[in-house]
């Protein structure tokens, strides 16, 4: 996207605006509900938690108020924020070391992994043993669908990207055809089958502080390693050749990104089930308007994931209110079209834009 602002200070002004949207997302999801909370009371009772004691009173306030704004809403909102940076993060990287638009997280098998590890501990019953469980088997099952599809892949040292595809694929295609089959196995137990179906459709229902504990170790860690790579990412746009030419150990930053991008994707699964297309969406939106250096992109990716999953789960929850869509829906109707118009977009190439 063309623009007379130099990129640094479009970059800022977006950064801003994201921000403020972010500021307005959070207050509006704690707020709307089957039980609207008027924003000064959300305001009051998130300030009573944040700030140093004394500084905020919460006379006026019922207790039911209390807990439906700081037990129920705000760790909702929050594992959204986080889900929502995770996927985006995902997808800018996969973005990068594919070089093409159309990549996004589950492209090499994590998401579809994770979501197979949480299955079959819903479906063995460890789940219902403990909370820690389903997302303990999601991050192994995406760990363990990266590792599968990065050796398959590899050969004398590396790893050719379009090989890297083509496994992440044939892998996806394995692990749904496993995971229908669980499904047809657990049909018979009806309750459990149809948790897992919610699980695979998505969703942040009966989200609570617990989870927000468990998305945020891995996401905030996988996120800053991100950071740290941001210069590799630009130059592999350049190709591995290129970059190999500048004095970029290719095969390490591919491993290091891919492992971040599992556990990015595998932190969000594990709360929140399979959530399509974020991490196509909002990487290739932000990219329209700042363009492909990551030093700009990946930040402004994550906020503007945050955004989108936070509005999105509103929609989710009010759009057929007092019945919950499951949001993993509400992506998929928003991002299909998205990818079908990227793919008319990019069918004479494959290549980033």
């Amino acid at each position: 996207m063309e623009s007379a602002l130099p990129l640094s200070r479009r970059a800022t002004l977006y950064g801003i605006i994201v921000i403020l949207l972010l500021f307005v997302a959070v207050l509006a999801g704690i707020a709307i509900g089957s039980s609207p909370v008027p924003v000064e009371v959300v305001a009051r009772v998130l300030g009573f938690h944040l700030l140093p004691e004394g500084w905020i009173d919460l006379t006026g306030i019922s207790s039911a108020e209390q807990a439906i704004i700081w037990l129920i809403r705000t760790p909702r909102v929050i594992v959204a924020a986080l889900v929502g940076i995770a996927l985006a993060i995902a997808g800018t990287q996969m973005q990068a070391v594919f070089r093409n638009a159309l990549a996004s997280p589950d492209i090499i098998g994590t998401s579809s992994g994770g979501a197979l590890g949480a299955v079959l501990a819903l479906s063995s019953g460890l789940a219902m043993r403990s909370l820690y469980y389903l997302p303990v088997m999601s991050f192994i099952g995406a760990l363990c669908s990266l590792l599968i599809v990065y050796t398959i892949a590899t050969r004398r040292g590396r790893t050719p990207v379009a090989t890297l595809l083509l496994t992440g694929v044939a892998l996806n295609a394995l692990i749904a055809a496993i995971t229908s089959f669980v499904i047809s196995v657990q049909w018979v137990r009806w309750e459990i089958a149809q948790e897992i179906l919610f699980w695979l459709m998505g969703g942040l229902d009966s989200r609570t502080w617990q989870h927000v504990w468990l998305a945020l170790p891995c996401i905030v860690l996988a996120g800053s390693i991100s950071l740290l790579y941001l210069r590799e990412l630009d130059v592999l746009l350049l190709g591995e050749e290129a970059a190999q030419a500048v004095g970029t150990d290719v095969e390490k930053v591919k491993r290091i990104i891919l492992t971040t991008s599992a556990l990015l994707t595998g932190g969000a699964v594990a709360v929140s089930g399979m959530i399509g297309f974020v991490g196509l969406i909002v990487p290739h939106t932000a990219r329209l308007i700042l363009g492909p250096r990551h030093r700009y992109l990946l930040p402004a990716s994550a906020l503007t994931g945050a955004v989108f999953l936070v509005f999105t789960d509103i929609i989710a929850r009010t759009i057929y209110s007092p019945e919950e869509i499951r949001l993993g829906i509400i992506t998929g109707v928003l991002g299909a079209p998205f990818f079908l118009y990227l793919l008319l977009r990019h069918r004479h190439s494959v290549g980033m834009t």
